[in-house]
């Protein structure tokens, strides 16, 4: 299940309408073109009307040339303000369309890590393509075409009135029951829709999952498992897609029998009162064509009816991800009774905090730290014992459940990612090479650095400038593939030119041989003389070279300093030492 939210009816209509104002001269001026056509093809029905009245007085040649010619200008007429109206329309929803790509990968890329880690990349990928393009889709075609259509039904049920108001009440009823089944359909397709594209979103989900632990489950046998786990995902899809198509076929069906029944009135009825004289046999034709000519729109109205339904439930997830109101965090009272929302200096402090994993118990109790601006503190400690998820909240990625993280006084978690950016760089063993070559992948961490900047940044990590065009050459998989250990050099050389108040590596050198993950780390601290660097690591010769050392054990601080002391007296960090160096 995503954890993240869905917008309320009342928010999409909102986006929607804040969508429409930001390009409103070309929506306004689609809507005046297709309003326009509509009218122009009022005229065709109406001419044919008073020619069979002309033809039955006795008209000349001259008087049906006429109306012929009438009916010729104004098919032509309508046929090139359609033309130029859904050429400004797909103008106008393509303009649309890049801004809600654009507002999406904004707001995924503010999501809190946290946050973006629980929802999973099954459900953030379906909201980024599929959910955003049906959204898309439907600002370019449908929108447009569903106001035209139902302006187009207004005029064709006002010129029916106004040929025969008693005929033209038989249009009417074929309008009632279309509106019947349209509430019908609305009020159960929004819950079913959303249903739906959140079953594809668990079905990526699964199948991504499976794609990507390919190695693992192959290695552990873990076929059966993961086909069964597939087999009901897919299972889950085909029922929320059947209860989609269920809707659907129950509305169209009352949409065809609604279609029926007008003209099945029309036909007996309109004959009965020409023969009375109560109407002109004009009058009857230019009726029984209105009535034809409004299928056509209503045709368009219930098909996107039902596609707006779909493109509802896409934008409620897209939508979901707009920022809500951050609450504004108490200011830190600073020296003078004044409060401050900005960090006072760069001291980390970690005050009784306590953090548990959604469902989970809490892993961490009641641990305090006191971070010296500019100290190397490494963490060390057995498996298991919240060594991760003590980097994590102290890179502000996850909030404790009580007590606090703060840098300066101030919250950790409550910076805005810009500013925590500027504070905190948390570094792991899981490292992503973009598409693109060496030298963009670098200038994401400082835009516009210069090729001597980029290539100190590289030396300090022990790259190897071996790659046939430097840093002009492209990185990828159809291009020069990076393996782990240079990836991860890689984004050691991002965090350099980063250059951070404070950093966080959770086993950042994992996947380099120990030579060089020593000489790494060395080089780093050297380059980032006075940040704070806070290393998590298994290989306890990083604990060798830090200012201080925090052992964990079971989610408690359970000895703390430099070391050398923690060595000389007995302890976990002593019986830590002597395992590791004898394994």
């Amino acid at each position: 299940m995503s954890t993240l939210p869905i917008a309320s009816p009342r928010q999409v209509r909102r986006a929607a309408v804040a969508l429409v104002r930001s390009d409103g001269r070309a929506f306004a001026a689609v809507l005046a073109l297709n309003a326009a056509a509509a009218l122009l093809g009022l005229a065709g029905p109406w001419l044919l009307g008073r020619l069979v009245d002309r033809v039955r007085a006795g008209a000349t040649t001259g008087d049906v040339d006429r109306i012929g010619l009438l009916l010729l200008g104004c098919a032509l007429a309508q046929i090139l303000l359609s033309r130029q109206a859904r050429y400004l329309a797909h103008r106008f929803g393509e303009r649309c369309a890049a801004k809600v790509r654009e507002q999406l990968l904004d707001r995924v890329l503010a999501l809190p890590a946290g946050t973006a880690e629980r929802a999973g990349t099954g459900d953030l990928t379906s909201r980024g393509t599929a959910d955003s393009t049906a959204v898309g889709e439907t600002l370019r075609d449908a929108a447009p075409e569903l106001l035209v259509a139902c302006a187009q039904i207004l005029f064709i049920l006002g010129a029916i009135l106004l040929v025969s108001p008693l005929l033209g009440g038989c249009g009417l009823l074929g309008v009632l029951g279309i509106a019947l089944a349209s509430r019908w359909y609305l009020r159960r397709s929004r819950p079913a829709y959303l249903a739906d594209r959140a079953a594809t979103a668990g079905l990526a989900e699964t199948l991504s999952a499976t794609a990507h632990g390919a190695r693992t489950v192959d290695a552990l046998g873990l076929g059966p498992q993961r086909l069964a786990a597939g087999r009901a995902a897919v299972a889950g899809a085909h029922r929320a897609r059947m209860r989609t198509l269920y809707l659907r076929l129950r509305f169209f069906a009352a949409i065809n029998l609604s279609y029926a029944v007008p003209a099945a009135l029309v036909l007996p009825l309109g004959a009965v009162l020409v023969a009375h004289g109560s109407v002109t046999p004009g009058a009857a034709v230019a009726t029984a064509l209105y009535l034809q000519r409004i299928v056509d729109p209503l045709d368009t109205v219930v098909i996107l009816l039902e596609n707006l339904q779909s493109s509802t439930a896409a934008y409620a997830r897209v939508e979901g991800l707009a920022p809500a109101p951050a609450p504004v965090p108490a200011p830190v009272p600073a020296q003078g009774g004044t409060g401050r929302h900005e960090p006072a200096d760069d001291r980390i402090r970690v005050s009784g905090v306590r953090y548990a994993y959604p469902d989970g118990p809490d892993v961490l109790h009641g641990l305090d730290l006191d971070l010296t601006p500019g100290e190397r503190l490494a963490v060390v400690g057995p498996s298991g014992s919240g060594k991760t998820t003590l980097g994590r909240l102290l890179a502000g990625v996850e909030r404790p459940r009580t007590g606090s993280v703060t840098v300066g006084g101030v919250p950790l978690a409550d910076l805005a990612p810009e500013r925590l950016r500027r504070q905190v760089v948390l570094v792991t063993q899981e490292h992503h090479v973009f598409l693109g070559t060496l030298r963009d992948n670098l200038e994401i961490a400082a835009p516009g650095a210069g090729d001597a900047a980029l290539t100190a940044a590289l030396d300090a990590v022990g790259w190897q400038h071996d790659l046939p065009d430097g840093l002009d050459t492209e990185l990828g998989p159809a291009a020069t593939r990076l393996d782990g250990a240079r990836a991860q050099q890689l984004a050691l050389a991002r965090v350099i030119l980063a250059d951070p108040h404070t950093l966080v590596l959770d086993e950042a050198t994992a996947l380099l041989d120990p030579a060089t993950a020593r000489h790494t780390e060395r080089a780093l601290a050297a380059a980032l003389t006075g940040r704070t660097v806070i290393a998590i690591a298994h290989r306890l010769h990083t604990a060798h070279d830090a200012d201080r050392v925090a052992v964990l054990a079971g989610g408690r601080l359970t000895a703390l300093g430099p070391h050398e002391d923690l060595l000389a007296e007995p302890g976990p960090y002593a019986d830590l030492w002597r395992t590791w160096r004898t394994a």
